[in-house]
């Protein structure tokens, strides 16, 4: 197994989070669930932005990623990259720069990591926008800029926290199918949460169904349906 999260837990007054499971190289998962359920924060634990709690017998969580123990690792070391909801994009660089930020903070010189930067905006048809200020783009724009700049560094896992929920429907359903394109031509393996069934059942080859803190069902993205979510 490429990605394996066992014994992800953390409390809280009146629910625990409490989720293992595991991810193929290249696999495209989504983590479905309603709101509250804990899906953002298993990205978190994942991505080492919030602590594991250790359970009452003393057990503790384990993240192993391409064979490395990331469990006590500082998020930064994680490789792990993460797309959230909010693309906080820096206003005050233009497209280009945002995207090579990495790679530059990195040690890349900052010429490199441009070119770098504007061939990765190629992949989605935004390399005329290199130039402008991030202020300038819409919200669907911004959120193929933040993908770009995620996925630049190469992480080995990417997280992607509800990408496209403050977008209208007919782009939400346009990005998510440049989402699954775009993790695909560039061989990444994902987890990307969303309470949308037919947005998870686009972007992902599995699915994780996520209620009151523990998986309830996984399986082929083909086999899901509205009936599992509502059972």
């Amino acid at each position: 197994m490429f990605f394996e999260a066992n014994g992800l837990y953390k409390s809280f007054p009146g629910r625990t989070i409490d989720v293992s499971f595991g991810l193929e190289k290249g696999c495209i998962a989504a983590l479905v669930g309603p709101s509250g359920s804990g899906k953002s924060t298993v990205l978190r634990l994942i991505a080492g932005l919030e602590s594991c709690d250790r359970r009452s017998d003393g057990t503790e969580c384990s993240l192993v990623l391409s064979g490395k123990d990331i469990t006590h690792a500082a998020p930064g070391k994680r490789n792990c990259g993460m797309v959230f909801q909010s693309t906080s994009l820096f206003l005050h660089m233009n497209v280009a720069d945002n995207v090579a930020y990495g790679l530059v903070c990195r040690g890349m010189p900052k010429n490199a990591a441009r070119r770098q930067a504007v061939s990765m905006l190629e992949t989605m048809n935004l390399a005329s926008f290199a130039d402008r200020k991030s202020e300038t783009l819409s919200g669907g724009e911004a959120q193929r800029v933040a993908l770009c700049r995620t996925l630049i560094t190469k992480p080995q896992l990417v997280l992607l926290d509800e990408p496209l929920s403050s977008l209208d429907a007919p782009l939400r359903k346009k990005l998510a199918h440049t989402i699954r394109d775009t993790l695909t031509q560039q061989e990444q393996t994902a987890l990307f949460v969303t309470h949308d069934i037919e947005e998870a059942k686009t972007v992902a080859d599995t699915i994780f169904l996520l209620k009151d803190g523990h998986i309830v069902w996984n399986g082929n993205s083909s086999d899901f349906s509205e009936a599992l979510f509502d059972a």
